[in-house]
C-alpha cells in the first residue's frame, strides 16, 4: 500500500506538470517573451517525450518491474527538468525542460496499471484505473488556483526549485516502498511485441479513439484555457487559475463517475462513446461563440473536463484484447496513443493558431476549436465500429474484430 500511495502522489505531480503552464503563461510572456505558440510547442514536447518513452517503459516494466522503472526515470529526469525550468532564460529552455519532465512522468501511471493488471481481475481494471486517475487529477487542481497563488507569493522560479526537491524525494520513496508483483513468463520479442499488438484486429477501431479522447481536455486545461481567457476576457493569472480550477475539479469528478459505469451498464464501448460525444458537444458550443460570457465559457470547459476523462474505461476496453505475455507493452501502447494524440494536437493547434491572420482574436480561437471538434468527431465515427468488451469477462487476446 505505501508503494501505491507513492506512485499515486507521483501521478499527481504528472498531472500537475502537464497543466501548470496555463496559469503561469502571463508571467512567462512578460519575463521571457514566450508567445502562446511558444508555450504550445513546449507543452507539445512534454507529450511527445512522454509518448516516445512508452516504448522504453513498456519493456522495462516487463523486464525490470515498476519499482526501478518509475523511481529512476521520475527522480533523474524530473529533478533535472524542473531545475532547468527554474533557471530558464528563454522559451527554448522552457521547451527542453518540459521534454525532460515528460520523460520523468512517463512511467508513473503505467507502473500502477501494471500492478493492477497483475494483481487484480480484469473486471475491476477500469474501476481501479479510474479511481487512480481521479486521485492523480488533483494535480490539475493544484496546478490551477493554488499554483497561481504560490507564483504570486514566491515567484515561478522559486516554486519550480521547490518542486525539483519534492520530485527527488518522492522518487526515493518509490524506490523504497514500491513492491514489484510476482514475475511471470515474459514475451522476449522486445519492440517486436508492439508489432504483434498492432496485428490484433479488435484494436484497430479502438486506437483512433485512444488517440483523440484525451487531447481536447488535456490541451485546453494544460494550455489553451490560459491564452483564451487572457485574450478574450482580459483575465489575469488569478482569474485564469479560478476558471481552470473549476475545470480541474470537473475532471476529478468525471474520473470518479466513469469508474463504475462500465459495470453498471454492461458496456465499455458505449460508455466511452457517449462521454466523448458530450465532449464534442462542448467543443462545438465553444466554437460557435468562444466569447459568449465568462460564466458560459467556464461551464463548457467544465463539461469538457467532466466528460473528457474516459481514460480508465477506454484503457480497460483496449486492454481486454492484449495477450497476457505482452501486458506491459499493451498498456504502454495504449498510453502512447493517448499521450501522443494529445501531443500531436498540441503541435497542430499551436501551428494553426500561429498562422491565423489575427492570432488572439475570436476567429483564431474558433479555428482552433474547430480543429479539435473535427478530429474528435472522426475518431468517434471510427470507434462506433469497434468491438465491445463487457466488464464481466475478458475478451480473448487473439479476438478478431
Amino acid at each position: 500500500m505505501p508503494g501505491l500511495i507513492a506512485l499515486a502522489i507521483a501521478y499527481v505531480f504528472s498531472q500537475f506538470y502537464r497543466s501548470f503552464l496555463a496559469v503561469i503563461s502571463p508571467r512567462l510572456s512578460d519575463e521571457l517573451g514566450a508567445t502562446a505558440a511558444d508555450l504550445s510547442h513546449a507543452a507539445g514536447l512534454w507529450f511527445v517525450a512522454f509518448a516516445a518513452m512508452q516504448f522504453v517503459v513498456g519493456p522495462s516494466l516487463d523486464r525490470y518491474g515498476p519499482r526501478r522503472t518509475a523511481a529512476w526515470l521520475f527522480g533523474g529526469a524530473g529533478t533535472a527538468g524542473t531545475l532547468l525550468f527554474a533557471a530558464a532564460e528563454s522559451p527554448a529552455t522552457i521547451a527542453w525542460a518540459m521534454a525532460l519532465i515528460g520523460i520523468a512522468c512517463s512511467p508513473v501511471l503505467m507502473a500502477p496499471l501494471f500492478i493492477f493488471a497483475r494483481r487484480f481481475d480484469a473486471a475491476r481494471f477500469a474501476l481501479l484505473t479510474s479511481a487512480f486517475v481521479a486521485f492523480g487529477t488533483l494535480g490539475n487542481v493544484i496546478g490551477a488556483a493554488p499554483m497561481a497563488i504560490a507564483v504570486q507569493a514566491f515567484g515561478w522560479r522559486a516554486v519550480m526549485t521547490g518542486l525539483a526537491v519534492a520530485t527527488w524525494l518522492l522518487s526515493i520513496g518509490i524506490l523504497v516502498w514500491v513492491r514489484d508483483p510476482e514475475r511471470e513468463v515474459v514475451d522476449g520479442s522486445g519492440l517486436a511485441g508492439y508489432v504483434t499488438l498492432l496485428k490484433v484486429p479488435a484494436l484497430w477501431c479502438i486506437l483512433p479513439m485512444v488517440v483523440m479522447a484525451y487531447a481536447p481536455v488535456a490541451n485546453l486545461r494544460g494550455l489553451w484555457a490560459g491564452p483564451l481567457l487572457g485574450d478574450l476576457y482580459a483575465a489575469d493569472g488569478l482569474q485564469i487559475g479560478r476558471v481552470t480550477l473549476w475545470m480541474a475539479l470537473a475532471m476529478v469528478l468525471g474520473s470518479l463517475v466513469y469508474g463504475p459505469l462500465d459495470r453498471w451498464f454492461g458496456t465499455r464501448k458505449w460508455v466511452v462513446f457517449a462521454g466523448n460525444a458530450c465532449v464534442l458537444g462542448g467543443l462545438v458550443g465553444l466554437w460557435l461563440d468562444p466569447q459568449r460570457s465568462l460564466g458560459a465559457t467556464t461551464t463548457l470547459l467544465m463539461l469538457i473536463g467532466l466528460a473528457g476523462t474516459s481514460y480508465g474505461v477506454l484503457m480497460a476496453h483496449g486492454r481486454s484484447f492484449v495477450p497476457p505475455a505482452l501486458l506491459g507493452r499493451g498498456v504502454t501502447l495504449l498510453n502512447f496513443c493517448s499521450i501522443a494524440g494529445a501531443g500531436l494536437l498540441q503541435f497542430l493547434s499551436g501551428a494553426r493558431f500561429a498562422v491565423h491572420p489575427s492570432s488572439g482574436s475570436v476567429d483564431s480561437y474558433r479555428a482552433l476549436l474547430m480543429l479539435y471538434a473535427v478530429m474528435l468527431g472522426l475518431a468517434l465515427l471510427i470507434y462506433a465500429f469497434s468491438r465491445d468488451a463487457r466488464p464481466a469477462s475478458t475478451a480473448p487476446a487473439n479476438a478478431k474484430g
